[in-house]
């Protein structure tokens, strides 16, 4: 069996990946791109601890939008601010209000 060299859990019971979710301090707003365009973009996430790929991903499937990450945070295509800010909760990330 496993253990996980941070939380001393076995692997299928760590809790480390929540407990970094929890401490990190997460943006989502709003700024206008060329051609008056809305894009939401959601900051503050660690890129070392969660991978922003996977996340960025799960967020366009709930949002129904496109989007990408670039220099460490992700950006949305449209206003969804709303939108990001519950499915992050859900999550179990703490969003700034």
């Amino acid at each position: 069996m496993e253990v996980c060299d941070k939380c001393g859990l076995p692997k299928d019971l760590c809790v480390c990946e929540e407990i970094v979710k929890e401490l990190q301090r997460v943006k989502v707003s709003t700024t206008r791109r060329r051609f008056g365009k809305l894009m939401t973009v959601i900051q503050g996430i660690n890129a070392k601890d969660i991978d922003l790929w996977t996340l960025s991903k799960e967020l366009k499937t709930r949002c129904a939008c496109g989007g990408t990450v670039k220099d460490g945070r992700i950006e949305l295509q449209g206003d969804q601010t709303e939108k990001v800010k519950k499915v992050l909760r859900e999550m179990g990330y703490t969003v700034e209000e």
